[in-house]
């Protein structure tokens, strides 16, 4: 404080008209890392979001096939049969619409198509899209798709989709 004429007045301070180097580093540093935690959220919530929309599509398929199925048993089939993989593929047969497309499929490569499967969980081919089995009704996603990789002490591993642990 400073007596001026009889007045009580602050000094004036000198302001600075910039950061210096080191603060400038450090803010720099600081959102390289929050960038770098960003990022890693954001793959996640990708990969999140293409695993949610294949299990809807596969819950559809399989409630269609179910209900399929439940029709012949009330209908009084002696034997109940799955629907035929023809008759899946047909649009208002088995589901209202076409058959909705695998996410995890590269669009060239018919990811709303449906093929005879062997066993579950196993690739077939390189077509994509859905794989099916009509003796049993099961129905699963027909892509071997890496979906993220991780360095660990004994190297690289990658993950696969793999529907069969949902």
């Amino acid at each position: 404080m400073h007596r001026k004429n009889g007045k009580v007045t602050l000094r004036k301070f000198r302001t600075w008209a910039g950061f210096t180097l080191v603060e400038l580093v450090l803010i720099i540093v600081v959102l390289g890392i929050m960038a770098t935690i960003a990022i890693a959220k954001y793959q996640d919530l990708a990969t999140d979001a293409k695993t949610s929309a294949c299990k809807a599509a596969l819950g559809g398929l399989r409630g269609g096939i179910s209900t399929w199925y439940s029709k012949q048993v009330v209908a009084g089939q002696t034997v109940a049969l799955w629907p035929p993989i023809d008759t899946l593929r047909a649009v208002n047969k088995v589901v209202i619409h076409q058959i909705p497309p695998n996410p995890f499929q590269l669009p060239d490569h018919a990811p709303d198509s449906i093929v005879t499967g062997v066993t579950r969980g196993v690739t077939v081919g390189t077509r994509g899209g859905w794989a099916y089995i009509a003796a049993t009704g099961e129905i699963w996603a027909n892509t071997n798709t890496a979906i993220g990789s991780s360095s660990g002490c004994s190297g690289t591993t990658t993950t696969y989709l793999n529907e069969n642990t949902w």
